[in-house]
């Protein structure tokens, strides 16, 4: 052990490379809570395949930590008896295993017994009312402050989640119910089970005294239901039963549900919103008998398209997740109150994205950042939403839709990256999109435009001068509508790729006013004045 140890002590390299040779297929986590403390019991069964020939395998896990929270292995066994009694060590946030040989593509189970105080990942806590709640929140990579796993969103598997919990609990979880039966010791045990393989980001237990309500049968084969604290029935049930409303939507335009249920759960989860797979938990204070967070259910459940089912390869794509949510659930609101309802958002995100560029000059693929929480900014969800505006706005709606059904029906239940995405675009509208991508996603900021104009009331023209203030100039159109002294509106469409750009169009009669931009299809910002 001496020398397992020292050899792992100066191997942090070599080990990284070991885990990213892992494979896991399906996860069956056993999972016991109490009243009494916030201590659990875990097992976990985990099978496995490797990459490359190996003597080691490594999980991520949560060693104990100086304040007593923590997860600590107490004993591994592999199922198969020809398989050697492991050795293991735990450092940091790692478990280390070793004692056997695994060649290529080998698969194995390993049993993996634990126990301790989650550091993070599972909320062990009290809801607004003063009751006891077990909530996961395992984004974007907590799931190992509790679970024994391999912590990539690139590493899908089917997941079991086996909960013995006091029997005054309801528990939800991942996919579909397989099992619920009492104990002798006033206990429970619930078994969860979901076959598509999905994240360690987005698996979940919720453990609470829980009311639930089935809303209804979407497309008479998906069970909606709707999962609140029994002080919020009444409201709760109505609020939540809106999802019913936004599934079909993305069903239609997008692809098939991959999953079997949507659940939508009040939680004292820490975000807004959380959209664990097929089991969305919403802030405990979600509720209001208003409907007032339809944009926040309409975002949650785009999740379950892009991020959950087509995953982003690694954090570094996040925007694959959030920007795709975020402007779906713009397009669900277009479609459900109009064009305009959806423009007032478009510019209320170009704001904010506008905003953050003041302060974070980087790009939205952050290639280095490994600080995940800090990846929550306008830049992966507003601008990342904007790229897709832009890309529809400059495509038309039958290549962006034939694009998005595409991307999904390639990468659903697997994962993809943001080059993958424009393989898919350039494929089905025939144009080469490089520079776009490059400009808006590999790099940072936006158009800064000066536009200046004038009136030759000899020539009948208008002079337009545009000019980029921002370091990296932008190729991109522009449209611009000049209206006339009598109320004619005339749009010009104009070609910028250049640092100054200069345009001249004749016109019948004298203008009062120009509008840049005036369907909201280009993320920038501008000064415009009429030079006399």
């Amino acid at each position: 052990m001496r020398c397992f140890l020292g050899f792992i002590l100066t191997g942090l390299t070599f080990f990284s490379n070991a885990q990213n040779n892992l494979n896991v297929l399906n996860y069956r986590f056993r999972i016991t809570v109490n009243d009494y403390n916030d201590s659990i019991q875990g097992q976990a069964t985990i099978r496995f395949s490797v990459k490359e020939k190996t003597s080691f395998i490594i999980f991520d896990l949560t060693n104990l930590q100086k304040n007593g929270k923590g997860m600590i292995a107490t004993n591994l066994k592999f199922n198969n008896p020809r398989l050697l009694q492991p050795a293991f060590i735990q450092q940091k946030e790692k478990l280390i295993i070793k004692g056997n040989i695994f060649e290529k593509d080998d698969t194995a189970t390993i049993i993996i017994y634990y126990k301790g105080i989650p550091a993070d990942g599972l909320i062990i806590s009290n809801n607004k009312y003063g009751h006891r709640t077990f909530f996961a929140d395992n984004w974007p990579n907590n799931g190992h402050n509790w679970l024994p796993c391999h912590d990539d969103p690139a590493d899908k598997a089917s997941v079991d989640f086996i909960v013995i919990a006091p029997d005054h609990y309801q528990v939800v979880g991942n996919g579909i119910l397989i099992e619920e039966k009492p104990l002798h010791n006033g206990n429970k045990q619930t078994h969860w089970k979901e076959e598509v393989p999905i994240s360690v980001k987005v698996m979940t237990i919720g453990v609470a005294e829980f009311v639930v309500n089935l809303t209804s049968f979407v497309n008479n084969s998906i069970p909606v239901s709707s999962w609140v604290f029994p002080e919020d029935k009444s409201n709760g049930f109505y609020d939540y039963a809106i999802a019913k409303d936004i599934l079909p939507f993305y069903i239609q335009n997008i692809g098939a549900y991959g999953f079997k249920k949507l659940a939508n759960v009040q939680s004292t989860t820490r975000f807004g919103g959380m959209e664990n797979a097929n089991t969305i938990f919403y802030t405990e204070n979600s509720i209001t008998g208003e409907r007032q967070n339809e944009e926040l259910f309409a975002h949650e459940i785009a999740h379950q398209w892009f991020g959950n089912m087509a995953t982003e390869k690694s954090f570094a794509h996040l925007w694959l997740s959030e920007g795709f949510a975020t402007y779906f659930a713009i397009l669900y609101f277009e479609n459900k109150y109009g064009k305009a309802a959806a423009m007032n958002m478009m510019k209320e995100d170009r704001s904010k994205v506008i905003a953050l560029s003041k302060t974070l000059h980087t790009s939205i693929i952050d290639l280095a950042g490994n600080e995940y929480m800090k990846l929550m900014n306008a830049n992966n969800y507003q601008k990342g939403s904007w790229v897709l505006h832009m890309l529809r706005s400059e495509l038309g709606d039958s290549v962006f839709w034939a694009v998005i059904q595409k991307y999904y029906a390639r990468y659903a239940g697997g994962i993809a990256g943001t080059d993958e995405l424009r393989n898919v675009f350039e494929t089905v509208s025939g144009k080469d999109l490089k520079q776009f991508f490059i400009q808006w996603l590999y790099k940072p900021g936006q158009p800064v435009l000066k536009i200046n104009w004038k009136y030759n009331s000899k020539e009948k023209v208008i002079d337009i001068r545009i000019t980029q203030k921002q370091k990296n100039v932008f190729s991109f159109p522009l449209t611009i509508e000049i209206i006339l002294s009598s109320g004619e509106r005339v749009l010009k469409k104009l070609a910028i790729n250049k640092i100054n750009s200069f345009f001249t169009f004749p016109v019948k009669e004298k203008p009062g006013e120009l509008v840049a931009d005036p369907d909201t299809n280009l993320l920038f910002e501008y000064t415009l004045e009429r030079i006399k």
